[in-house]
């Protein structure tokens, strides 16, 4: 194993070890304390847990297992491979943290609801930084895109998925707490991307440069559902003519064309820019007619 690959290694396993740890304590130390809520497998666990009266962190470890096994039956064992680490860490380490919970918020909800926020989308953007996947909310909504609605973007069905997770909740529990949720999630997400581009722009410009450029092409249109430009251009140190991919999308959806192109072609030159503003029709563009006036 080369150098580089052993100090890729070495860093994958900090930054992602200290993710999880992050993610652990503030749904264990902040989101359970104060009965909050949240989407993805965490709020599904807590859901089951009132139903069921199991510990909702056993409740992952089986919930985090199943996925790993539908993603393998669906998608591969290649898809299975890049959230096996997450579906085998990270239930343990919240287990860990639940035997020995050391609450860091108490009787203030808003408070909580702020932290949790900021503490979990720090974690969950660490990991996802590092290229890996929490093998959640995400890889359902692969499922869901690929065999029931293939008419709707990833992130579209990501959100319906959440929302779903929160409502019932609102239904379970309380309307407060459903409400509490939603904002949870605003700014959970918020430092998500804080923690994977910055504070910069949340629309971005992916360029990208490589040999299968039918394959990310397809991707792109496909699964992600934006719409892309090519451009013919020539390497100045190889002189060889290829092919350049552009398209503007969102953070995260950049990050899901780059694991996708890491998969197929690990030569291939990726850049992200960020957008101010992008005026036009496409899924969360500006109408160019609202702007006229301006």
């Amino acid at each position: 194993m080369s150098e580089n690959k052993t100090q890729k290694m070495l860093l994958d396993i900090v930054f992602v070890t200290i993710g999880c740890m992050l993610l652990a304590f503030a749904i264990t130390s902040i989101l359970k304390p104060n009965g909050l809520m949240t989407g993805g497998i965490t709020g599904t666990s807590i859901i089951l847990e009132q139903l069921l009266k199991i510990n909702y962190s056993y409740l992952y470890y089986g919930l985090s297992l199943l996925v790993l096994l539908l993603a393998f039956l669906v998608f591969g064992k290649r898809e299975a491979y890049k959230i096996i680490t997450l579906s085998i860490l990270f239930p343990i380490l919240l287990i860990l943290f639940e035997m020995n919970p050391s609450p860091l918020i108490e009787n203030d909800t808003f408070l909580a609801t702020i932290y949790y926020g900021i503490i979990a989308g720090s974690g969950c953007g660490l990991i996802l930084k590092r290229g890996f996947s929490m093998g959640g909310t995400d890889t359902i909504a692969k499922v869901i895109h690929k065999k029931i609605l293939p008419t709707m973007s990833m992130s579209q069905v990501i959100l319906g998925v959440d929302t779903l997770i929160i409502i019932t909740s609102g239904i379970l529990f309380d309307r407060t707490v459903a409400l509490y949720a939603i904002l949870t999630q605003i700014v959970f997400i918020k430092s998500l991307d804080t923690v994977m581009f910055g504070l910069g722009s949340k629309t971005v410009k992916i360029e990208i440069i490589t040999s299968a450029h039918e394959e990310v092409v397809a991707y792109i249109i496909n699964e992600i559902r934006r719409g892309i430009s090519l451009y013919d251009i020539k390497g100045g140190y190889t002189n060889e003519t290829k092919r350049k991919i552009v398209s503007i999308c969102t953070p995260r959806e950049a990050i899901l064309i780059k694991m996708y192109i890491s998969r197929i072609d690990e030569n291939a030159f990726v850049d992200l820019l960020p957008v101010m503003t992008v005026w036009g029709k496409g899924l969360g563009f500006q109408s160019i007619v609202e702007t006229e006036g301006a």
